[in-house]
């Protein structure tokens, strides 16, 4: 007898009920997905998750609730249960948004009029590689990367500060890869040659440099 596959748990958090209400339905009708349940905010989240023995895998999580918001819940959630992959799930498409929720470290940032086929896309993504970043998010990503008044001196190529800004943020190698659209091997590349040129030895040496030369800011 054959096992059936096994079935990956979201949870939806969102105030409107009758969105969350056609949401669920709708990911229940994935294959290899379901609903565990959904939440109006994030306080009732936070007792959902603490009074469920079942705990999710993804939580696709609306911005703009009452009593506890988006931004509130994203952090309480990368604070308590990082494990737990949050996808945003807005009508908000400001880039100041996104950034905003990214960097409270939301795996990825869709759109409520996203396709269904692209949702799925979406969960299924973020189960396999941990995260999900669409055009817009990349897109958001490289405009946020402000080139500061000492690049010139240093004779960095527009890759290389890209990735050097990129570097200083909480994502992966494997992850600034996928938004800079180049090979693993090409950004092991820029690493090695940055570490080189710069005579640092690790990832927390670029963020000081960096710092030290206005190439991001805090």
């Amino acid at each position: 007898m054959t096992s059936s596959p096994k079935e990956h748990a979201i949870a939806i958090v969102d105030d409107h009920l009758l969105f969350a209400g056609s949401l669920e339905k709708l990911i229940n009708s994935f294959t290899g997905f379901h609903v565990l349940y959904h939440a109006k905010n994030g306080l009732d989240l936070q007792q959902k998750i603490k009074s469920s023995k079942d705990r999710p895998e993804i939580i696709l999580l609306d911005i703009n609730m009452p009593v506890m918001d988006g931004f509130e819940t994203a952090e309480w959630l990368t604070e308590e249960y990082p494990d737990i992959k949050v996808l945003a799930l807005s009508m908000d498409d400001d880039e100041n948004t996104i950034l905003k929720m990214l960097r409270r470290g939301v795996k990825g940032y869709l759109l409520k009029d996203i396709h269904p086929d692209k949702l799925k896309e979406a969960l299924s993504e973020v189960i396999d590689k941990g995260y999900y970043h669409s055009e817009r998010v990349a897109t958001t990503l490289l405009h946020s990367l402000q080139p500061g008044n000492q690049h010139d001196e240093l004779a960095f190529k527009e890759n290389e500060i890209i990735f050097l800004q990129l570097a200083c943020s909480e994502m992966t190698y494997k992850e600034i890869a996928s938004v800079m659209n180049l090979s693993p091997k090409t950004i092991d590349g820029y690493r090695q040659e940055l570490f080189n040129r710069l005579n640092i030895k690790n990832r927390v040496g670029l963020v000081i440099f960096a710092l030290k030369n206005n190439i991001i800011s805090i």
